[in-house]
């Protein structure tokens, strides 16, 4: 990376961290694109070379913590596999990923509400599929990997990954935060039990 592409990416991050630490703490309504710039040490005109508005940057934020927790799931995964020296299966590795998922959610509860409160499919799915930061992974080609890995035919396996995640997001928020109606790890045995009732569901015999 040249010295100039550096610079961009530093500002780039520099205004994600400035804007997730602001929306995090006094919400997205009470931020200004002002108080951003000023807080990230860059000039307010420069904002607008990266983000349209503070909605722009709000969505482009959710891709990037989302992309995060994907990719610290996916690393993990591939360090388990090599601790073991074994592969696991289709489904034992959307288990392997939600667990570790609900687990940096269950410790990060600020996050968790943040991409709780602002999250839709249209903006998750470009989480899935679009990189923020140059770091960021693209879930979508990874999912597509762990499918042409295996044996397996799905029917509609993005019908059946947005079910996934709609049932996760869902199903994670009040056991973390108020610990109703159960707290999570009294939870997660019937969350993963149906999420392998639905990849059962969509696998083509």
């Amino acid at each position: 990376m040249g010295k100039l592409e550096a610079n961009k990416q530093q500002k780039l991050t520099s205004l994600l961290n400035t804007a997730f630490n602001l929306f995090t703490t006094q919400g997205v309504t009470k931020t200004s694109i002002a108080e951003i710039s000023q807080k990230a040490g860059i000039a307010k005109g420069t904002f607008y070379l990266y983000f349209k508005d503070k909605y722009d940057i709000r969505n482009r934020l959710i891709s990037h913590e989302s992309s995060k927790l994907f990719k610290n799931a996916v690393a993990d995964l591939e360090e388990f596999s090599k601790e073991k020296n074994e592969q696991l299966g289709f489904e034992e590795k959307i288990i392997f990923i939600i667990n570790h998922i609900v687990d940096e959610l269950n410790s990060n509860q600020t996050l968790l509400t943040f991409i709780s409160k602002n999250l839709s499919w249209g903006i998750f799915k470009e989480a899935l599929t679009t990189k923020v930061a140059s770091d960021d992974i693209n879930f979508k080609d990874v999912y597509y990997e762990m499918i042409n890995a295996e044996d397996i035919s799905l029917e509609e396996p993005e019908i059946m990954l947005f079910l996934i995640v709609e049932l996760v997001s869902s199903t994670c928020y009040s056991p973390i935060l108020y610990k109703e109606p159960a707290d999570i790890d009294t939870i997660k045995p019937y969350l993963f039990k149906t999420v392998r009732a639905i990849i059962k569901e969509h696998t083509i015999r």
